[in-house]
Parts: C-alpha cells; sequence; structure tokens
C-alpha cells in the first residue's frame, strides 16, 4: 500500500474522523500545537513555541469509544501510534491510519494465538498487502478484552 502522507496533523485527523463516521463512530480529538505542547519536543527550549526551523508543530489524539476501543495519536513528523483495546501499534505512518481504522472498524482485524507457549498477536492486514502485527499481552486487563476474544482464529 504506497499511501502518500497528509501534508498536516489535521488532515490526517479528517481522514479519520471520515473513516469513523462511515462505521457510525464518533471520533473525540484534542489537539497540541506548540513546541510546549508537543510529546516529542526535547530539542526545543523551555517556553519555546516554535520549533528551531521556525515551524509550528500539531499532534492529535484521537479516541473512539465503542467496541473496539481505539486511540490514535498523530505526530507532527508523519507517524502515528494506534492503540486497539489496549494493543499499541507503533510507528504506523499517518499515510496508513485511516485504512488501518477502516480495518478494525470493519471487522477485519484477527487475533492468532498459539497453545504453546502460550501467545497471542493481533494481526491488522491492510490493502496492497501490508500487515500490522502486535503480541497481545496476557497481563494486559487480565488478559484478551471481549472484542479481542471474538476475534479469536
Amino acid at each position: 500500500m504506497d499511501q502518500p502522507p497528509f501534508p498536516s496533523t489535521e488532515a490526517t485527523v479528517t481522514a479519520l474522523r471520515e473513516v469513523a463516521a462511515r462505521h457510525g463512530r464518533e471520533a473525540c480529538v484534542e489537539h497540541a500545537i506548540g513546541a510546549d505542547q508537543s510529546g516529542r519536543r526535547t530539542s526545543s527550549g523551555a517556553f519555546a513555541v516554535l520549533d528551531d526551523d521556525g515551524s509550528l508543530p500539531h499532534e492529535a489524539v484521537v479516541d473512539i469509544p465503542g467496541s473496539p476501543v481505539v486511540e490514535i495519536q498523530v505526530f507532527s513528523e508523519g507517524d502515528t501510534k494506534i492503540t486497539v483495546e489496549g494493543v499499541e501499534f507503533y510507528d504506523v505512518p499517518a499515510g496508513h491510519a485511516p485504512a488501518f481504522l477502516d480495518a478494525v472498524l470493519a471487522g477485519r482485524a484477527r487475533v492468532k494465538t498459539t497453545w504453546y507457549p502460550p501467545f497471542a498477536r493481533l494481526i491488522v492486514s491492510l490493502p496492497g498487502d501490508v500487515t500490522y502485527k502486535e503480541v497481545i499481552s496476557m497481563a494486559h486487563a487480565g488478559g484478551m478484552t471481549p472484542w479481542l476474544s471474538r476475534r479469536t482464529r
């Protein structure tokens, strides 16, 4: 899947809201604008609002309540961290985030388990032969949530 990056954090957020709306879900968004608000800005001086290059960093957190619970952190560097039912997918390119969310909300995500050693992995396949896989910690919330359990194959 060769999805070009979105030109801005706001463009990514707009695309994520549209995907959520197509699935009858509401997206709640919280914005962090400025180097003093951005979580990844350690090189900027104290109380600095702009980056060293003069740009204004913009991050956002998109919460999609319901089942499954999805949280997407959109970073100004062009990547996201997507959390589905407590399972965290780091460094997902922002261009893949809408397709990732669509796959999860459309029921195309699955959980693969093994009996020995006991192991579970959440797998999200996107169009174009792109697949994201993350281990589900069995310590996470006492094991798998009901949504994750329903996705087990």
